[in-house]
């Protein structure tokens, strides 16, 4: 039972739960006269309220009337069970692989790539929606196979189920070629040996192999995508945005594979063109066509292996972030991915060199067992999975830290510059140039005078042999605003900022005495109960053996609920109820978890801060240098625990030019 709808007061009226098209048309005639599809949403809306669990409608005069159905169908109406034709089932797998222009584009290339080729040339033509053509140097398809080739589950890249779980290729189901062929006009030319052969796909329908003149390789065309769906059709974008979403992919493949040389053109304008990169500096080249020079020019490299896992790539330095995670780029085994675990153990090493809310770039390459990951984890193969994610996000978080430990000034330098002794004492700055005769005007006189006094070394004791190296800082010559110290090396004048320095030097400090120590645990007088759900207490059981690693004692009490009974001591003052949550969450996510490191860290982080030089406070020669010698023996020197620069540098170029000199 429910309402009749009236303006005002609703006045009750008795439906039937099963009508009738000539039933529903009386109904209808209570919400007024015109039987609109707004009206009987209202209606249907009203029934819903009121408890109406079912509601069928025969065919009715109304075109949108012909049948609606709520709840469950009843068996009247049920189809039976049948083999869908191979056209369809075509087109519902391209559902999964064609989503886009995009798509296409990716499942060509990653197919050219499989077969060797060390030229790939792309054209597209209406951001792909008229014409994709895809053109490799590979080794080509004979003619026996060249039908298979757009055969659905058909392919050259495994054989049996050993082969699938070790797929060290990028294509290896069998499906993209049939699923594209099955929305779009297909042409597949290719030449292996002596003779090239072309075989064309309509609706479904494979010609027969003809044969073609071409060169050794392969030339698939793919023309009016979604031409026979034109709902999917209806859902591209603009000509742009669909050909951004294709250059987007052609950069990753680059990016994946600098062997290889890329050519492509839209609307038969070249947008790209990458040679070869046979060696590092090539290689490098090629990052700074795709990402951009100041990313180039302010990445590290990084190679390390550890556990038969080997990391590769370029990193950013900390000071080259990004507003948005969009220069971060993946490759397992090869594959253009995205993975969380990745994703948060470079979070994870990059959590006190950069500023909040920013993020860094990089390119990776991974390369492990294929046996070890899984690539059959995604449609689309835009995701993998890890046997051990946990030692592989180890693996990556340890080898970007050990790379940024060297973001300090001088860079990568195993051991600190020493400083000249003379007796006892240190050498300081050499002295000014200055005549000390009647040129000089008492000001001047005075505030060397100054000066000496304020370093009590006697200047002619201050002169630098000249074989000493200069270090990476140099020397301090004065200090600006009580906040800056200003000193001169061999490129020119330098920037510090006391702070943020001596705030680093204490933090790491700080960290290293903290690490070098047991943990301490804190028992809980009480223990803390926290309420989670089943799936959230399973992981915490299952994770034990890690609370304990870092100094908790978490145990289940129930089905939904967990007893908090010890945490670090250090995080005493701390919430540890969400404490927990925080790491059954990264659990959850990422398989790993280092809340209690990254709290810790955050709390010395905060003494440091409390413990380091303040604003204002007026520093001697002597010890403004003590302080630039820390820094260039400190890990991450570069920039303080928030994230900020503590450096910079003015080169005497620069200066010149601000100068105007020699212009």
């Amino acid at each position: 039972m429910f309402a009749k709808h009236q303006p005002g007061k609703p006045a009750q009226k008795n439906y039937p739960r099963v009508c009738s098209a000539a039933t529903l048309s009386g109904i209808l005639l209570d919400f007024g006269a015109d039987r609109t599809q707004s009206a009987i949403n209202q209606f249907i809306s009203l029934a819903r309220q009121d408890g109406l669990l079912r509601l069928y409608i025969a065919t009715h005069s109304t075109p949108h009337l012909k049948e609606w159905r709520i709840g469950q169908p009843t068996t009247a109406h049920a189809m039976p069970i049948q083999q869908l034709p191979g056209h369809l089932v075509n087109q519902i797998a391209a559902g999964e692989v064609v989503e886009r222009p995009a798509s296409v584009v990716k499942e060509l290339v990653e197919n050219s790539l499989d077969s060797g080729a060390r030229a790939i040339t792309i054209d597209i033509v209406a951001g792909g929606q008229k014409l994709v053509r895809v053109r490799d140097d590979g080794s080509g398809i004979a003619k026996d196979e060249i039908h298979l080739a757009l055969s659905r589950h058909a392919t050259s890249k495994i054989t049996s189920l050993d082969d699938l779980q070790a797929v060290a290729s990028l294509g290896f189901r069998g499906e993209a070629l049939p699923s594209i062929a099955s929305v779009a006009h297909l042409t597949l030319s290719s030449r292996r040996a002596d003779s090239a052969w072309q075989v064309t796909a309509d609706n479904g329908v494979i010609s027969d192999p003809v044969p073609v003149a071409h060169p050794v390789g392969t030339t698939i065309e793919v023309l009016d995508l979604f031409y026979n769906t034109p709902a999917r059709k209806k859902f591209l974008r603009t000509e742009r945005t669909e050909f951004n979403h294709i250059e987007k992919w052609i950069r990753r493949l680059a990016l994946a594979r600098p062997d290889v040389a890329f050519t492509m053109t839209h609307n038969r304008r070249p947008v790209l063109q990458l040679t070869a990169a046979t060696d590092d500096d090539a290689r490098l080249a090629r990052i700074s066509k795709i990402c951009g020079e100041a990313f180039a020019s302010q990445a590290l490299f990084i190679n390390r292996e550890t556990d038969a896992i080997a990391l590769s790539g370029w990193i950013g330095l900390p000071t080259y972030n990004r507003s948005q995670a969009d220069m971060q780029y993946w490759f397992v085994n090869g594959r253009s991915i995205t993975d969380k675990t990745l994703a948060h153990a470079v979070r994870h090493a990059y959590r006190d060199v950069l500023f909040h809310g920013r993020y860094p770039a990089y390119v990776l390459h991974l390369t492990m067992d294929p046996k070890i990951v899984d690539a059959n984890a995604h449609p689309a193969k835009h995701e993998v999975r890890f046997r051990d994610a946990r030692s592989v996000h180890g693996v990556v978080s340890q080898a970007i830290e050990f790379a940024l430990r060297d973001t300090r000034p001088g860079g990568h330098q195993l051991r600190p510059l020493q400083t000249t002794v003379i007796g006892s004492r240190l050498i300081q700055q050499s002295s000014m140039p200055l005549s000390t005769s009647g040129g000089m005007t008492s000001a001047v006189a005075e505030a060397m005078s100054g000066y000496q006094a304020l370093t009590e070394i006697p200047m002619t004791e201050r002169a630098l042999p000249e074989s000493a190296d200069v270090p990476p800082l140099g020397f301090a010559v004065a200090q600006l605003g009580g906040i800056y110290i200003l000193a001169e090396n061999a490129d020119g004048l330098v920037v510090i900022d006391m702070h943020a320095a001596h705030e680093r030097i204490v933090y790491e400090k700080l960290k290293a005495s903290f690490a070098d120590s047991k943990i301490v645990r804190q028992p809980l007088l009480v223990p803390m109960p926290v309420s989670v759900s089943e799936a959230e207490a399973a992981r915490a059981e299952e994770s034990a053996a890690l609370f304990a690693r870092v100094g908790m004692t978490v145990d289940r009490s129930g089905p939904t609920s967990l007893l908090i009974r010890e945490i670090p001591a250090l995080l005493k003052q701390g919430d540890a109820e969400a404490l927990l949550r925080d790491m059954l969450s990264d659990l959850q996510e990422a398989d790993v978890s280092n809340q209690i490191e990254d709290t810790c860290d955050e709390i010395l982080a905060t003494m440091a801060c409390h413990g380091s030089i303040r604003a204002n406070r007026s520093l001697t020669i002597p010890e403004m240098n003590a302080l630039l010698r820390e820094m260039e023996t400190t890990e991450r020197a570069d920039q303080c625990n928030h994230g900020r620069p503590t450096w910079t540098t003015i080169s005497l170029a620069d200066l010149d030019r601000l100068f105007l000199r020699g212009q």
